[in-house]
């Protein structure tokens, strides 16, 4: 063979092999994908989807469908799209259940802000999985980004955002830099929020950023000064915190390490160190050095800076450690709210003892209670009658009570007509640990926000994001929003202004399973918001 040709197919052979190889690499490299844009990656179902996809989580299939319904039944009207972004896989039982909790507070929220005759933009919702602990929000921000400057997509807010992580901080600081509006339901770590100054105006790290939640330093703020007006100023404190880098740990423990105890000082603060926010590790045999230390100092309460998965643990040593007579109270902040569905019967026995005297009882700042102004109209009605000798009227009463019972009886009409409609949304909700009414709240706030944008505007249009990002510090005086959770009315920096918190007790009890208590509110600034919650010009 000549030369020539002996070079010639040596070069086509090179080229089908580098064909061959380059096809084979395409191949396998697609993408294996779990649902229409969701992608698996190492196990886990991560994108984007509003059709009804369950994320391989059995618990939520049902909300995710009511939500996929609704999608379809407003597709032919005026919409935009919100997402709800929050971790959607979980290995944890009473994981699933909460983000269940959370999905249909998302729906019921979208239900009502949809049901306005006349209010465009109505919101078609869909759902995005960033990973556990938003590890692979990256590729999430990137396809909520590409659906923003989608004329089809038209995505306007982002919603959801239950961990003060720094992957959450990562995903909010790109998104609002790319001016999507977002509104964090669930966060309450200081470090993801804008900063208000005493002179009215803010220090905005996140433009566009919204929360419906008290900061960790105001809910501790709250729960020092409810417990110093209950006359507990003699109680002698100790500060529990979890040294892992953690945005709430870390935000909570520097909240509570700065309350002015007016009673005699306790032991010096105590940390742990928990490899991560659903794993034990080696906590146990940590909180079991430092329940004995607890039990030699005198010091009755203790502050506890951890996730709840760490804190049920402690609550157990604690109680198991011999503490002889001794009655212990755990206070600890926002995230405590899923501590009673991870208890279970031989849990609160241990809390008990023997003898059947509540050993510990665990008490935190809730974002919401269901039983919060019932009882609390009751106990302002009873002290009403006493100084003016008469029933109060209804213009008598309080708006900063009357206007969230009123939002929580309309969520619970909605839950009764969504049962009405043979509407499954996996289990009926249950209110108690706050999930369901905070979402909920969040997706009244852009609903509202979307409306107030659309206003004057032609059918035919929608609101752009900065429209829409703008109606965030407006959302106040004769715009507040009346939540389940509380009147909310956002301040410059987009935070709910003197937002109140749910004082709530885990009590054991003296049999069975323990209750989970409404105490009573805790405001941050020690008094209610002011009428028609209008912002003084000056923020504490």
């Amino acid at each position: 063979m000549p030369r020539w040709k002996k070079i010639l197919y040596s070069v086509l052979g090179a080229v089908l092999v580098i064909a061959g190889i380059a096809v084979t690499t395409s191949l396998v490299r697609k993408p294996d994908t779990c649902a229409d844009g969701v992608e698996r990656i190492e196990g886990e179902c991560v994108g984007v989807n509003g059709e009804g996809y369950d994320f391989g989580t059995p618990e939520i299939a049902d909300v995710a469908r009511a939500i996929a319904r609704e999608n379809r039944r407003i597709e032919k009207q005026p919409h935009v799209t919100v997402a709800m972004m929050l971790p959607l896989q979980s290995d944890r039982e009473a994981l699933r259940r909460q983000m269940r909790s959370d999905l249909q507070g998302a729906y019921l929220g979208q239900r009502q802000a949809n049901s306005g005759e006349g209010e465009p933009p109505k919101i078609r919702l869909v759902l995005a999985n960033p990973g556990q602990d938003y590890g692979r929000q990256e590729k999430v921000v990137d396809t909520l980004l590409r659906m923003a400057a989608s004329p089809e997509d038209r995505l306007r807010a982002v919603t959801g955002f239950n961990l003060s992580l720094a992957a959450t901080e990562a995903a909010v600081a790109r998104l609002t830099e790319n001016r999507i509006p977002v509104l964090a339901a669930r966060i309450s770590g200081d470090r993801i929020a804008n900063k208000d100054r005493a002179d009215g105006m803010a220090e905005l790290r996140f433009p566009g950023l919204a929360r419906i939640l008290p900061t960790n330093n105001d809910a501790a703020q709250a729960l020092a000064g409810f417990n110093g007006e209950r006359g507990r100023q003699n109680f002698k404190t100790v500060l529990v915190y979890d040294k892992r880098p953690d945005g709430y740990n870390e935000s909570l423990a520097r909240a509570f390490s700065r309350i002015k105890e007016k009673g005699p000082a306790g032991p010096a603060a105590m940390s742990f160190e928990s490899p991560s926010i659903d794993e034990a590790g080696s906590t146990g045999n940590q909180f079991t050095q430092t329940a004995n230390n607890i039990c030699d100092s005198e010091a009755d309460t203790v502050y506890f800076a951890g996730r709840t998965l760490h804190l049920r643990i402690f609550a157990l040593k604690l109680a198991q450690v011999g503490c002889e007579g001794r009655h212990y109270t755990i206070v600890s902040g926002s995230d405590a709210a899923s501590l009673r569905q991870d208890m279970k019967e031989q849990d609160w026995a241990k809390l008990r003892g023997d003898d059947g005297t509540a050993k510990v009882t665990v008490q935190y700042a809730a974002p919401a209670h269901p039983a919060a102004w019932t009882t609390e109209l009751a106990a302002w009605s009873k002290k009403w009658r006493a100084t003016h000798d008469r029933e109060p009227a209804e213009r008598d009463l309080p708006q900063y009570l009357t206007e969230p019972k009123a939002a929580l009886d309309a969520l619970r009409r909605q839950i009764t007509a969504t049962e009405a409609e043979g509407i499954d949304l996996g289990a009926t909700p249950n209110l108690d640990d706050s999930r369901t009414m905070l979402v909920h709240d969040g997706l009244l706030t852009i609903g509202k926000a979307l409306h107030q944008a659309q206003q004057g505007a032609p059918e035919t249009t929608v609101p752009s994001r900065e429209d829409v990002g703008r109606q965030w510090s407006l959302l106040q005086s004769r715009h507040r929003v009346a939540g389940t959770s509380g009147l909310i009315c956002l301040t410059t920096g987009g935070n709910a202004y003197d937002k109140p918190v749910a004082i709530v007790e885990l009590d054991p009890g003296t049999k069975g399973n323990g209750t989970l208590k409404f105490v009573g509110l805790g405001w941050p600034t020690g008094r209610p918001q002011p009428k028609n919650c209008v912002i003084p010009s000056t923020t504490p």
